[in-house]
């Protein structure tokens, strides 16, 4: 199995890249719709459009781009060489990775409780939380380009 990731590696690389865009394009935008949903009266048609937009997202974009990204990260990963384990970047990459699987995991929470009706937060909420994903993929990308 290495012997045939190393031969199309770069068509992993690619594939990951791709991924990864795909999934923070949905965590960028799912917060932002969010914001906007906090401004429409629960019940009505365009809740439901908003409910409808919003589960898609999650579920045909972001869910499947997230696993994908996942395993085509841990295939390379799992490569001799490719990374050193005892390289503070990697660690902090690992921890900002596990940060964007739980505000994805919230972002799963919020949009019930829209589909529910029983939205509680604020669109303020919403905008400062949409800033997370962006903060941790500035230091994903930093450790995995610059390694510092």
């Amino acid at each position: 199995m290495a012997l045939f990731l190393l031969k199309h590696l770069n068509w992993f690389v690619s594939l990951h890249i791709m991924a990864f865009v795909s999934w923070m394009a949905g965590l960028f935008y799912l917060p932002r719709l969010f914001v906007y949903h906090t401004q429409i009266r629960p019940g009505s048609e365009e809740n439901t459009r908003f409910c409808l937009m919003e589960r898609r997202l999650q579920k045909q974009i972001m869910a499947p781009a997230m696993i994908v990204t996942f395993f085509t990260g841990a295939l390379m990963a799992s490569l001799p060489g490719v990374v050193s384990w005892s390289s503070g970047w990697w660690w902090v990459k690992v921890f900002c990775l596990l940060g964007l699987f739980m505000f994805h995991g919230a972002c799963s929470v919020w949009r019930r409780d829209f589909a529910a009706g029983r939205n509680l937060r604020s669109e303020r909420f919403y905008r400062i939380a949409n800033e997370v994903p962006t903060i941790l993929m500035v230091l994903i990308v930093i450790m995995i380009v610059v390694r510092p």
